[in-house]
């Protein structure tokens, strides 16, 4: 996938005014009709897929990455791998999937007993009183509303400062909610579209395109 200008990421593909609107929950941007693929990493990572899919998390994985790539990133087709990747990794106990771009972890899913729990990365600022990124004017009850149950969310602030919230959110249903609550659905397209627009994406070695169906609608 080559640029034709200077435009680095999703700029190559959508306008400023296209990627506000999509911010706003505007109407679908729309995606390209076929995908590009690499069958050589399709069938590295079929073993990690079909290991996934033996855990008793797996439906809730495959269903929560589902809406996610359908509500949070924006023409998943046309950027899948290049500007968005999302990684299997079943044999671990702290991570099963993982959505990056450029350099930046955007989403995990974990294990939590037999259910899952998730980690979103955001802009600090999306989330404090002022819309400044200053972590004592941090809102915590906005961020707990947005899960709707306010013992099933957590947070920190990233260590070095740099002005992100880690939100963790317990239980398949509270991540929904939080993915489709306007304000955090929001913030998590804002900080996604932040790092999209970075440049390439340093983890397509490790895209499983067998989760990838899922989530651009083709599983």
């Amino acid at each position: 996938m080559t640029s034709t200008n200077a435009a680095k990421g999703l700029r190559q593909f959508l306008d400023a005014g296209q990627q506000c609107d999509w911010l706003e929950g505007g109407m679908p941007v729309p995606d390209a009709a076929e995908r590009e693929e690499s069958l050589e990493l399709r069938f590295k990572y079929t073993a990690r897929f079909e290991k996934l899919r033996r855990r008793p998390q797996a439906t809730q994985v495959l269903d929560i990455l589902r809406l996610y790539g359908a509500t949070c990133l924006p023409i998943p087709r046309r950027t899948e791998r290049w500007y968005w990747s999302v990684s299997c990794q079943p044999s671990t106990d702290k991570t099963l999937a993982r959505v990056n771009a450029s350099w930046m972890e955007l989403f995990a899913l974990q294990p939590d007993g037999d259910g899952i729990r998730a980690r979103f990365i955001l802009h600090l600022a999306d989330f404090t009183a002022d819309g400044s990124p200053e972590p004592d004017q941090l809102d915590t009850d906005l961020v707990e509303s947005c899960a709707g149950r306010a013992e099933d969310v957590s947070h920190s602030i990233w260590r070095d400062n740099r002005g992100i919230l880690i939100a963790k959110v317990r239980g398949a249903e509270s991540i929904r909610r939080f993915i489709e609550h306007p304000h955090s659905r929001r913030a998590i397209r804002n900080f996604n579209l932040t790092h999209m627009n970075r440049g390439r994406n340093a983890y397509q070695a490790s895209h499983c395109y067998s989760i990838a169906d899922y989530m651009v609608g083709e599983a």
